[in-house]
């Protein structure tokens, strides 16, 4: 199974709408995609999509339940299509609450004389419930800072496809990656790898080249280096669509653009066949 987290220490749209752009390929390419949105923000991969969630509702089901062992339902009654060849798990407020929940929910069980692990829960709850055999591509975009929504991600999937932006901090971000991987690694208990480093908003083509050899150089896969498309990306946050679903149905792309969706078409299968 293809599975890998989108991570970013910067987090903002740019990854969000590389993780909506990537699971549309890999549904483009044929392939059975679940993408979980574990983002409490309001602007996430759910918005993205313009999925109609139930995300204020205290009553309704969510994943945020079943990572505490409290589900109301079926883990396929959260699935939702997304329009886009693709499924989706949307998010939910009470992820905002997660950590405490799940230190609850750890607790309990240890009063019980049960296990628990905060951290493996989105394993186990994939597990459980077939997910493995019903998918064979899984995208999990959690928020940026560290915590049990990008543990479990993490734990989930074990590869990252990492967005950088084109700062200062942007590559500092790139040459402290090796250690925040071993570092996750060893937090967890488990191999961690990167399937691709993405630099992403990047102006001049001299300034795509040098963060493409800055990154191989430090022993990353580079395959593509996304130009700056401010206009295209807040397009489709504006309007609710991935971006080559925005080209067909508000505007047609410009010739620099329709290479943009060019490079993330040859993402998605440069990620499939290193995986």
């Amino acid at each position: 199974m293809l599975a890998y987290t989108i991570y970013s220490e910067a987090g903002g749209v740019g990854k969000t709408t590389l993780a909506a752009s990537l699971a549309t390929a890999h549904a483009d390419h044929g392939r059975d995609v679940l993408a979980i949105d574990l983002d409490p923000q309001q602007g996430s991969l759910t918005y993205l999509l313009g999925v109609d969630a139930p995300r204020g509702d205290g009553d309704a089901d969510n994943i945020g339940r079943h990572l505490i062992d409290r589900p109301l339902g079926e883990f396929d009654d959260l699935v939702h299509e997304t329009g886009y060849g693709f499924d989706l798990v949307p998010n939910h407020d009470m992820l905002e609450n997660l950590p405490s929940l799940l230190s609850r929910a750890e607790e309990m069980a240890e009063d019980l004389g049960e296990y628990f692990s905060p951290n493996e829960r989105l394993l186990e709850v994939l597990a459980e419930a077939g997910v493995m055999d019903d998918y064979d591509t899984l995208i999990i975009d959690p928020p940026a800072t560290a915590g049990p929504h990008l543990y479990n991600a993490i734990h989930a999937t074990r590869s990252l496809v990492v967005p950088v932006e084109p700062t200062g901090k942007g590559i500092q971000s790139v040459e402290g990656l090796e250690d925040v991987v071993l570092n996750l690694s060893d937090s967890l208990d488990i191999d961690v790898g990167v399937l691709a480093v993405i630099p992403n908003g990047i102006g001049s083509t001299s300034d795509q080249a040098k963060y493409l050899e800055r990154i191989r150089d430090l022993g990353f896969d580079a395959p593509v280096a996304i130009a700056d498309r401010s206009s295209l990306f807040e397009g489709c946050w504006d309007q609710q669509y991935p971006a080559s679903h925005y080209v067909k149905q508000v505007r047609s792309a410009y010739d620099y653009e329709e290479e943009t969706l060019a490079q993330l078409e040859d993402l998605a299968t440069h990620v499939e066949e290193v995986a």
